[in-house]
């Protein structure tokens, strides 16, 4: 009898996006959407602000799974500067979305972060959004979240975003809680904020009214994401 074949995550991982629902339920027509996205805006622009970075052309980011490029586009509205943007996508049609969408001095590579060879301690943020809940297999979430440690500069930082809880209706993916994210960078100093109403919750209470997003959102308890900033320390 073979011996079986070694676990392929990467090629899991194009697997379940390929079941995955159309992007319809994701676009910012929505009022759920719209007030999740904002509400992240908002965040975002606080810690940047708690970190005294006044000027934030003259930051590097680096994102893995930049997916179609939507949150690089966030980071140029908010002040970043393209020749300082850059990011890693697996999946060869969403590459080709970013590619079509970012302004040319943006840096875009194609393939498994994880094998990506670039300069350690070259990044002020490495981000990461909603990437290692599709990642089901421990050891190459820990493979992966080394190497992005490896990329960040002493005073910078990894930039997480993602859901903490299970979705029983999707097994290609699980939540991340906080013990985990501190288990994978266990030489980071973390910081955690409870963000985005259950989406399952937002969906209905939109249909509602736009308005009572912020009415449930209030109820930490029913916010399933967190925005974790994971500061390499200065040596």
């Amino acid at each position: 009898m073979s011996a079986p074949m070694p676990h392929d995550e990467a090629a899991a991982v194009v697997e379940r996006y390929a079941r995955r629902e159309g992007a319809d339920r994701y676009s910012l027509l929505r009022p759920n959407v719209w007030h999740s996205v904002q509400e992240r805006q908002r965040a975002l622009l606080r810690l940047f602000a708690r970190l005294g970075w006044t000027d934030l052309s003259s930051r590097r980011v680096l994102e893995v799974g930049c997916g179609s490029g939507v949150n690089l586009l966030e980071l140029l509205r908010m002040g970043f500067a393209p020749r300082n943007l850059a990011g890693i996508e697996l999946l060869p049609e969403r590459f080709a979305q970013a590619m079509q969408t970012l302004p040319a001095g943006v840096v875009l590579m194609q393939g498994d972060a994880s094998l990506v060879k670039l300069p350690d301690e070259s990044e002020d943020i490495v981000l990461q959004s909603t990437v290692f809940s599709s990642l089901l297999d421990a050891p190459f979430q820990w493979r992966l979240a080394q190497t992005m440690w490896r990329w960040v500069r002493p005073g910078g930082g990894v930039l997480w975003y993602d859901f903490t809880v299970d979705n029983p209706r999707n097994p290609d993916v699980r939540g991340v809680p906080v013990a985990r994210i501190r288990e994978l960078f266990p030489a980071g100093r973390v910081q955690t904020q409870r963000v985005t109403l259950a989406p399952p919750i937002a969906r209905r209470v939109c249909a509602l009214h736009p308005a009572l997003y912020p009415v449930f959102n209030a109820i930490p308890l029913l916010r399933t994401h967190v925005l974790a900033w994971i500061e390499k320390p200065a040596t």
